[in-house]
């Protein structure tokens, strides 16, 4: 059934009781709903909302736990919590766990991160009828402080009050519950303020949510932060972002969305540079190219901070001339951003010649070759996609690749064929993510996904930094004709290649 909550009257009896209040009837009661999930589900879901404040606001990152009762956090500090509030006690409930996070809002310009501790109490079952000894009923209350004392204080992505509870009551033997939501205001406060009414109706409608499809047996698809811990790559995009967003959305050159892509290139910068960070270290960074660069933004950034590499496209973009910087070579210096299409070497040159003496120009392509361990960036790369583990093996080049539309070796459009494993979607994008990594895979790469926190639904990175055999082992012509063969591209290239040209 949908979340259609019974909203209480302003004088309903509070079902949340603070022992040690001076006014016992604070918190008050808005919002109930019947529920079909036990006790144990409430319980985990309310653990993992506090964990991950973010499905709950759009303006927050996250949450970093600072301590945890039960053992989990990073460890209290005092010094920067500042005087934590004093815990309450309920009537008829017992204190389980107490978690003390700090909320970490998007634009720590703009908002100003928040203290918060979370309690979760549990009351032990209500006597039942000796007959029907499992006719109980379980109640399990969670309740978030603010570490504030003033409304002044309170950022604006948190409801002005003193307290939220929530309130998940269970009778086992009826497989049937209730939650509801309080709140405990600051004096003087408006009570009836609609905002209040309407967070509170989204933030019990989010545990609601939760909890019935656990029921129904809903399993979540999409696991984050697998590769790297979420605060580090949000720190050093909230860093990025803070250093470059504005004067490049400001001096953006292209037609496309200034907004989207710069903030998708800086949360890929930042992947990447706190991956590098965990692969080389203290090391030389070896290099990187980026293979259908596009606007060249992701080549800039990274240059700019450091990483010194290189990116090409089969056209040149406006935003070239800005991001354009030379780089120091050992043999020479070079442009960052060149203008190139790719003939990679299991391509066949028969006809290139002849190609050559009508007007195609064999300087505008390069072959997929380059120096061992240089790092191979492949975003949205399109065609070159399934392309990327095969050069990574050729070279012996880590690579990251974010596949977005789906083409063959032949450069040609089509649809992958459907993943093997039946609990994944069949989606045009599951299919061909499954398909690059089965040829990662196949071309000797423990093939390692991560779902990236970026504003765009093709946001999954393959990574290939870990080899099961040595890359001369593999059989870049059996892998290329298990795939489809190439028939086709060199006449891709060279039409790529007459039209760059034409265009130079």
């Amino acid at each position: 059934m949908g979340f259609k909550p019974q909203e209480l009257a302003h004088d309903a009896a509070s079902v949340v009781v603070q022992d040690d209040a001076g006014d016992k009837a604070s918190w008050r009661p808005l919002l109930r709903h019947e529920c079909s999930f036990s006790s144990a589900v409430f319980t985990d879901i309310m653990i993992n909302l506090i964990k991950n404040p973010n499905i709950n606001s759009s303006w927050l990152f996250r949450a970093d736990i600072f301590h945890d009762s039960s053992g989990n956090g990073i460890g209290p500090r005092p010094s920067e919590l500042g005087a934590l509030p004093s815990i309450p006690s309920f009537s008829g409930f017992e204190r389980q766990r107490r978690i003390v996070r700090r909320l970490i809002p998007r634009s720590t310009q703009r908002d100003r991160p928040l203290d918060q501790t979370c309690l979760i109490y549990a009351s032990p079952p209500t006597e039942p009828a000796e007959a029907q000894p499992a006719a109980g009923t379980h109640r399990t209350l969670v309740v978030y402080l603010p570490h504030v004392s003033s409304k002044a204080e309170m950022p604006f992505y948190h409801p002005t009050v003193r307290g939220i509870a929530f309130l998940h009551e269970w009778a086992p033997a009826e497989s049937q519950g209730h939650i509801s939501i309080s709140y405990f205001f600051f004096d003087g406060s408006d009570r009836t303020a609609v905002k209040l009414t309407r967070t509170a109706f989204h933030l019990l409608e989010a545990v609601y949510k939760h909890g019935e499809g656990r029921v129904n047996g809903y399993k979540k698809r999409v696991q984050h932060d697998v590769i790297l811990p979420q605060a580090r790559v949000q720190n050093t995009y909230t860093a990025l972002k803070q250093k470059y967003a504005r004067g490049l959305i400001a001096s953006w050159a292209e037609t496309t969305d200034p907004g989207k892509h710069v903030f998708e290139d800086l949360s890929i910068a930042a992947f990447l540079i706190e991956l590098w960070a965990d692969m080389y270290g203290q090391a030389a960074f070896p290099g990187f190219v980026d293979i259908g660069c596009g606007n060249g933004l992701l080549v800039y950034l990274l240059n700019q901070e450091g990483f010194k590499g290189w990116g090409f496209d089969a056209r040149s973009r406006k935003s070239w001339a800005t991001y354009n910087t030379k780089l120091e070579t050992p043999t020479a210096s070079q442009d960052s951003l060149q203008q190139l299409v790719l003939l990679p070497p299991p391509v066949s040159r028969e006809g290139l010649a002849e190609a050559s003496s009508d007007g195609f120009s064999p300087e505008l392509t390069h072959d997929g070759r380059f120096a061992s361990g240089t790092f191979i960036i492949s975003n949205h790369a399109d065609e070159l996609t399934p392309w990327t583990p095969i050069l990574a093996t050729i070279s012996d080049c880590p690579f990251i690749m974010i596949p977005c539309c789906s083409h063959d070796l032949a450069g040609k459009r089509f649809r992958a064929p459907p993943p093997k494993d039946k609990s994944k979607s069949e989606s045009a994008y599951s299919s061909l993510v499954s398909w690059v990594s089965i040829i990662a895979t196949d071309c000797g790469w423990e093939a390692e996904k991560e779902m990236l926190r970026i504003p765009s639904t093709r946001n999954t990175a393959i990574l290939g930094r870990k080899r099961s055999g040595e890359p001369s082992s593999v059989d870049i012509e059996a892998i290329v004709h298990r795939y489809g063969g190439t028939a086709g591209f060199l006449e891709t290239v060279i039409k790529l290649a007459r039209n760059s040209s034409a265009g130079h």
